[in-house]
């Protein structure tokens, strides 16, 4: 039986870098791209049957979806400058980027569905959250997150996780869809560094442990979630920022902590 390969490094260092999809995946649910671009130059595409978060991991650009000119959104440089700018766009909607600096800009997919409305979401549209204490402490910025009414599958956040720190940590699960007490959510991690040589760990595992591994995170790769508990640990001298897409059945985020390390929450 061939191991699964959960560790995406990016396929170019420019244009479209990613372009993970239920069918490369194995799975059913969660899409991600990342476009990295130039300035002046153009990106776009059709939602068809899924909706879009296009979220500007660091430069500006001009956006627009089914014609409506949302104008030049973005600020910040690097994903580690503050939090970002984003736009969501619905299923059967097309949107364009025209890039008025270099841009990283990821398009993060899921099912479609219901009546949602384009829309940008500006920084502060939800408060950043800190959690964890000691080691355990990382920065959360939602981008969609499950009570923000504003889409059918998609669930988007971003964490900024401090040097030398663990990050989705104590390990938590959610695969089973079995509601009020756990929910089953694929997930991607789109992985960066500060400064960008650096590396940190990611381990994928489930509690018989038929799907465990262990994968060195370099700056830019992508880890694929299809199931399990799936911690991150940094390294001394380098912090890491994940952007978070995932989806199931429901919207709905509700984790499983793993029994044996469940103590570290008391």
């Amino acid at each position: 039986m061939s191991k699964p390969n959960l560790r995406v490094r990016p396929k170019s260092k420019t244009g479209l870098v990613h372009d993970v999809t239920p069918a490369s995946a194995g799975w059913t649910y969660v899409g991600f791209a990342l476009h990295k671009l130039a300035e002046g130059e153009v990106a776009g595409g059709e939602a068809g049957d899924r909706e879009l978060c296009l979220v500007l991991v660091s430069g500006k650009a001009r956006i627009s979806v089914d014609g409506v000119d949302f104008g030049e959104i973005g600020e910040r440089m690097s994903p580690f400058e503050g939090a970002p700018w984003a736009v969501y766009v619905p299923m059967g909607s097309e949107w364009v980027a025209d890039t008025t600096t270099a841009l990283e800009l990821a398009v993060c997919a899921a099912p479609g569905g219901g009546d949602y409305k384009a829309k940008v979401i500006p920084p502060g549209t939800h408060p950043r959250l800190t959690r964890g204490k000691g080691a355990n402490i990382r920065h959360v910025y939602n981008i969609m997150p499950e009570d923000d009414n504003s889409a059918h599958s998609l669930l988007v956040v971003e964490v900024i996780t401090p040097q030398g720190n663990t990050s989705s940590y104590p390990p938590h699960k959610h695969d089973q869809d079995n509601l009020p007490h756990e929910s089953l959510l694929e997930e991607t991690y789109f992985h960066r560094l500060n400064p960008p040589q650096g590396f940190a760990f990611q381990r994928v595992y489930t509690d018989d442990r038929s799907l465990d591994e262990a994968l060195a995170i370099e700056d830019g790769d992508v880890t694929l979630v299809p199931k399990g508990y799936h911690p991150v640990a940094t390294t001394a001298g380098y912090d890491l920022y994940y952007l978070n897409v995932m989806a199931g059945p429901k919207r709905v985020w509700k984790f499983h902590n793993a029994p044996e390390h469940e103590w570290l929450l008391k």
